[in-house]
């Protein structure tokens, strides 16, 4: 017996015992048809699986690209257009906390050049319009 058959219970040892005698039983003739029978099953599935790949795997993955790009292109943030400032007010009363000495000293890390740039930058935006 090998290790496998000692994981069978006692009703499994039985059936196998019984439908071995049958398969024996079987008269060579029959045995043949079956066997016949059973290729022919395998290549009608192997063609069903063919046709599957062939025909369904590139109209999927036309899809998924589709979908892809789609999905890239709906998140995509529109590239001229600057974002709405609300109130002219606010925009001013943030450049006046921007430029404001004791302020900027409170942050750390700071880049003073950076702020003094877009100070001058909201200056001649004032300006002009």
């Amino acid at each position: 017996m090998s290790l496998m058959d000692e994981s069978l219970t006692q009703f499994e040892r039985n059936a196998r015992a019984v439908l071995t005698e049958a398969v024996l039983r079987v008269d060579a003739r029959t045995r043949s048809r079956l066997n016949q029978a059973r290729q022919a099953a395998l290549e009608a599935a192997r063609k069903r699986h063919a046709l599957w790949r062939l025909t369904l795997m590139p109209a999927a993955g036309a899809v998924a690209a589709a979908l892809l790009v789609s999905v890239v292109l709906w998140h995509r943030a529109p590239e001229n257009q600057l974002p709405a400032i609300e109130g002219r007010a606010d925009a001013t009363m943030d450049m006046d906390l921007l430029t404001d000495k004791d302020a900027i000293d409170l942050l750390d890390g700071w880049d003073g050049p950076f702020y003094e740039w877009a100070a001058a930058q909201s200056d001649t935006n004032g300006e002009r319009g």
